[in-house]
């Protein structure tokens, strides 16, 4: 016959005991992180909303109660901003500036940036250091310098009649100067995070350093490729001053020079609806490639710190 010993039951482990006064500094802070945040959130879309609303309205509904809403939607603004105002010409305009800028810009600064990053060879950190310090050269002391330089692409020799001052491309080549600086300064970071072991075993098996690149390497580098596009999509689409000086025919202006035009004739025509209407189609593609892309950049901008 056998007899059962009943074992005692552990112990209970002891709760934790919290300092004095954390957990209510912790809800305070996150109370007061979110207050911020929420009224940060207001301040940004608060005057959005005002715009497209604005957008719908007619002038005497604008200039009676601006913050009124609209009583029947007018989509004839959108029509008169894109014919009238001419918004449609400076659209087309911009969107061909941003089409030769933004690939350029990422193929240069993605193979600038990984050259910088993967391979050691005399003058590396100088030329990476150079490509930072043009983060801080102000681009209003190149606005001289720069209307001679272009004004004289235009003398060249079988290129002349595609460069100079008034040439889309000129003006996309000077967007892609500017914009290198930080293309390669995001990049560099990003391409260091990447592991050496799948670099080291595509050249055992073969691969070239060019194929290296382009067929490994920067497809593995796709979330910080579309952080950095989108952020130089956003500064070429809005750019104003570099437009200013080198685009000075109509009918080659970009969009950011039409709604500055539109916005100043607005003192003599009055016609501000419209001008509201051009400011929501010069937001839509920004809005639209955001959206579409969020999920892709705040992967990018994370991809350094989580690895």
């Amino acid at each position: 016959m056998t007899t059962t010993v009943e074992r005692p039951a552990p112990a209970a482990p002891a709760p934790r005991r919290r300092a004095p006064g954390v957990g209510a500094g912790a809800g305070a802070l996150n109370l007061l992180n979110g207050t911020f945040l929420l009224f940060w959130g207001l301040l940004t879309t608060l005057p959005l909303l005002w715009a497209i609303l604005s957008s719908f309205k007619t002038n005497t509904e604008f200039l009676s109660n601006p913050w009124s809403l609209p009583a029947v939607a007018r989509f004839e603004n959108f029509a008169r901003a894109w014919t009238v105002a001419n918004i449609g010409e400076y659209f087309l305009n911009s969107v061909i500036v941003v089409l030769i800028s933004v690939p350029l810009t990422m193929l240069l600064g993605a193979m600038a940036a990984y050259v910088l990053s993967r391979y050691e060879f005399p003058g590396n950190r100088i030329i990476y250091f150079a490509f930072v310090g043009g983060l801080i050269f102000p681009v209003f002391l190149a606005l001289v310098p720069l209307f001679f330089v272009v004004r004289n692409l235009g003398t060249l020799p079988l290129v002349g009649d595609y460069l100079g001052l008034n040439s889309h491309l000129s003006l996309a080549l000077v967007y892609v100067a500017f914009s290198m600086p930080f293309t390669v300064f995001f990049l560099t970071a990003f391409f260091r995070t990447q592991p050496t072991s799948i670099a080291e075993a595509a050249i055992v098996d073969g691969c070239s350093h060019f194929a290296l690149f382009f067929r490994v390497m920067l497809p593995m580098a796709r979330p910080g490729l579309i952080s950095i596009g989108l952020f130089n999509v956003l500064g070429h689409w809005n750019q104003y001053v570099l437009p200013v000086v080198l685009m000075n025919e109509p009918d080659k202006k970009v969009l950011a020079q039409g709604l500055a035009s539109l916005a100043i004739s607005q003192g003599y025509r009055g016609d501000w609806t419209a001008l509201f209407a051009g400011l929501v189609i010069a937001l839509l593609p920004v809005l639209i490639v955001y959206i579409l892309f969020q999920r892709q950049v705040q992967a990018g901008l994370t991809a350094g710190v989580l690895k």
